[in-house]
């Protein structure tokens, strides 16, 4: 049977209608936010008025996006437990991170996007690399998030892929447009509810069906994958023979290089904070975000498990190594939809989906218009315009973007398991800046050439790993020597840790051969030059309220949480 056919889901009229009604809010949002925007500021970053709790959860939901829920899900299918590693190990720590340590010098410094914030430290040359390679990565990550919308919508409802494709984006480019960030950030704080409405019923399903924890042990036991119930030391994902190793590659290259590359200086989630209304709120903001993800796992990563034990041909998929019958691991979740969800719940299950892919969608494409229209046009092509002009010239990048994103959707078909091609272009990307950003930061002598040398050399050595690898580019990669052995996600960790480690080598040595920049230009931007006021908690009464307080409680938790399901 065509994958397309047995993927197809008996959708009635209920169904439609409340995927229409879903639609009818997100335009009705971007309508209503469209109000509120008058200047750039408010149109980039929601006039810097937003509250503590809408955009903590905003920046949840910017990364709740359908790269992760059909990623994730395909992880949980394919690698089990360990999979958790990516919110608890990969996510918490870095997002704590980013509240208590970097958030002040973003906020504190009146910076509008986090390549400004390179352009103070370093200089144009690292802001001119860190903005282009910032955009490049926006419209690739977009272009997945459109080649996963066009193929669920086909697949789940046989909309023709293009139809499906151009009507989602539509309605995401109307509400972006009209409303700029505010539209986006409502909407994600909608589209974060409507997610876990539409997931949180299948996974109960997914439990009754399969009897439970204790059932889905015995599933897995006879199938011969018990290993994937214990989450370390985590063979299964990073693809190593050694668990020492395994377990190394976990800590270092998903716990640090790529999480903390990730969450601190991904102008995507911190756009959101940024867009709070004070200081205090922009701390808080991740602090709030890390509540859900740390339980977010098991609405996303368990159903994924589920399936790979209950649907009949993924189970089948799965014990033949992954290979024939026309499946992917990204299909699990649309298999365990299609065998449990009855007309009403497959309605909100389809809008939870669609949802998800706005979410990720809108963000990616409200910070690329951001830093297309500041960091790179106010800066470098037309300095002095009115402002708005920037704010229109904001509305045809987001329409450009889109554009752009449907082009690179080519590139997603590559993987059969799309977290690896995200993991892949983190490597890439944010890995670098991490190092170069962390530097900076805590060490003043760092030079503006070592700022721009570093990303660049960092970027291109993970580029080398993944091409050398076994299969870190799917198949542009040639598998040479001692690389050929660097499969799955395994190989992203790695060149994320090539990044990193080339990132600092070669700025340190080349700040050691020219000029720093005076002291005095750097208050505001690096850790021992910034009054210890500035980046300390605000006085505030109760505990909820003080950004490192509530980080601890959510660190303890997190700890507890792997402790339990280790």
């Amino acid at each position: 049977m065509p994958l397309a056919t047995s993927l197809r889901l008996d959708a009635s009229w209920v169904d439609y209608l409340l995927v229409a009604v879903y639609f009818l809010f997100v335009l009705g949002i971007g309508v209503m936010a469209r109000r509120s925007v008058s200047s750039s500021l408010d149109f980039f970053l929601s006039g810097r008025s937003l509250p503590a709790w809408v955009t903590g959860l905003a920046f949840i939901s910017a990364n709740l996006g359908a790269v992760e829920i059909m990623g994730m899900s395909a992880n949980g299918a394919e690698f089990g437990m360990p999979t958790f590693h990516y919110y608890w190990i990969g996510a918490i720590p870095a997002m704590l991170f980013l509240a208590v340590v970097m958030m002040p010098f973003y906020y504190g410094s009146g910076v509008r996007s986090v390549p400004e914030f390179m352009l103070r430290r370093f200089g144009p040359a690292a802001h001119l690399v860190n903005s282009i390679s910032f955009a490049v990565a926006q419209v690739l990550i977009a272009g997945v998030n459109l080649y996963l919308l066009a193929t669920i919508v086909n697949v789940l409802l046989g909309w023709n892929i293009w139809v499906s494709t151009l009507v989602a984006a539509v309605i995401v480019l109307s509400y972006i447009t009209l409303g700029g960030l505010s539209a986006a950030i409502y909407n994600e704080v909608l589209q974060f509810f409507v997610i876990v409405a539409a997931l949180l019923p299948l996974t109960v399903v997914a439990l009754q069906k399969v009897g439970g924890w204790g059932g889905l042990k015995e599933k897995m036991a006879h199938a011969g994958t018990t290993d994937q119930l214990s989450s370390w030391p985590g063979n299964s994902l990073t693809q190593f023979s050694s668990d020492v190793w395994s377990s190394v590659g976990i800590v270092l290259g998903l716990g640090f290089v790529l999480s903390f590359g990730y969450w601190t200086t991904n102008f995507v989630e911190v756009q959101r904070a940024m867009a709070s209304k004070d200081m205090n709120s922009a701390r808080r903001a991740p602090v709030i975000g890390s509540f859900p993800k740390m339980f977010i796992p098991f609405i996303i990563i368990l159903p994924g498990m589920m399936a790979a034990v209950v649907v009949p041909e993924l189970a089948k998929f799965k014990a033949h190594g992954g290979t024939g019958g026309g499946l992917t691991y990204n299909d699990s979740l649309l298999l365990l939809m299609r065998d449990l969800l009855p007309n009403g719940l497959l309605g909100i299950a389809i809008a939870g989906l669609l949802a998800a892919f706005m979410a990720g969608m809108a963000a990616n494409i409200s910070a690329f218009n951001t830093v297309m229209s500041y960091d790179i046009w106010q800066t470098y092509v037309q300095k002095h315009k009115p402002d708005h002009f920037y704010t229109v010239f904001g509305r045809w990048a987001t329409v450009v973007a889109t554009i752009l994103a449907i082009g690179t959707t080519i590139l997603a078909k590559e993987f059969n398991n799309i977290m690896g091609y995200l993991q892949t272009l983190f490597g890439f990307f944010n890995a670098p800046l991490f190092a170069t950003f962390i530097l900076g930061m805590f060490w003043k002598r760092m030079t503006s050439a070592a700022g721009w040398v570093g990303l660049v050399s960092g970027t291109i050595a993970a580029v080398v790993v993944a091409v050398l690898s076994h299969d870190g580019l799917g198949t542009l990669s040639v598998g040479v020597g001692w690389f050929d052995h660097l499969k799955g996600q395994g190989a992203s960790f790695v060149a994320a840790g090539a990044a990193f480690v080339v990132d600092i080598l070669l700025s340190v040595l080349v700040t050691f051969v020219t000029r720093s920049k005076p002291e005095e230009e750097l208050r505001g931007l690096v850790y021992s030059l910034t009054p210890k006021a500035d980046i300390a908690d605000e006085h505030v009464g109760s505990w909820w309220q003080s950004p490192t307080r509530l980080a601890g409680v959510s660190l303890v938790l997190v700890i507890i949480l792997n402790v339990i399901f280790h």
